[in-house]
């Protein structure tokens, strides 16, 4: 099994070595959905994740990722587990190991018309269809999507599935580099620190400037 460090330059002094290792086991504890797959023969395993139901702005996001079998990278984990910091130097290194990876993005217009459950499904089959390997078989956070592609739902899967892990990290690095760019185009809105989700500052501006475009107009119902 390969193990990537974040930074591959470090020196690995013997506290740093013990520091590895014990993260090869925690990333290895995180294979307990993929490993039997593996056993049985499926080498393309996606793991699916989305980001950004809850926002009342900007769109939903889903990642399919499909991990390369024997690597593992140092610091993967459930996104909200993960620092941005972090999260932006993990997306590059997951980007270049991926097996294959396809991102879904359905927007505040898809939401609002129909529904940001069935929006959030479409997303995720978007991002499998954006693979440039198709899965043989995809693990997803808490969902059931209608694919023919086998499939196995694990309740807080971004917690105790590898390959979610990795697509929950890609999905809300997408996402925020996205609201960070609506940032510019609408500052009034603070897109750039709440990412649309309603916090106070936020509501408190919609209520002064009214909505925008990328606002959800059917989360909006309880606050205008």
């Amino acid at each position: 099994m390969e193990f990537i460090p974040i930074n591959k330059d470090a020196k690995m002094t013997e506290a740093r070595i013990k520091k590895y290792e014990a993260e090869k086991i925690r990333l290895s504890n995180m294979l307990k959905f993929e490993n039997p797959l593996y056993l049985q023969g499926v080498k393309y395993i996606g793991g699916i994740d989305e980001v950004g139901r809850g926002p009342l702005a900007g769109p939903v996001v889903t990642c399919c990722y499909t991990p390369k079998k024997d690597v593992l990278i140092e610091g993967v984990n459930d996104s909200k587990k993960v620092s941005e910091k972090k999260r932006e130097e993990l997306f590059d290194i997951l980007v270049e190991n991926a097996e294959s990876y396809g991102i879904g993005i359905m927007n505040e217009k898809v939401i609002d018309d129909i529904n940001i459950l069935n929006a959030t499904h479409k997303a995720m089959l978007e991002a499998i269809d954006k693979s440039t390997i198709y899965p043989e078989h995809i693990l997803i956070d808490a969902e059931h999507l209608k694919t023919e592609i086998p499939q196995t739902a694990i309740i807080k899967g971004d917690m105790y599935s590898y390959a979610i892990a990795c697509a929950s990290i890609v999905a809300k690095v997408t996402r925020d580099r996205m609201m960070m760019a609506y940032d510019e185009i609408y500052p009034q809105y603070g897109f750039a620190k709440n990412k649309g989700y309603g916090t106070k500052e936020h509501i408190d501006a919609i209520l002064k400037y009214g909505p925008c475009p990328i606002h959800r107009k059917s989360f909006l119902k309880n606050i205008l």
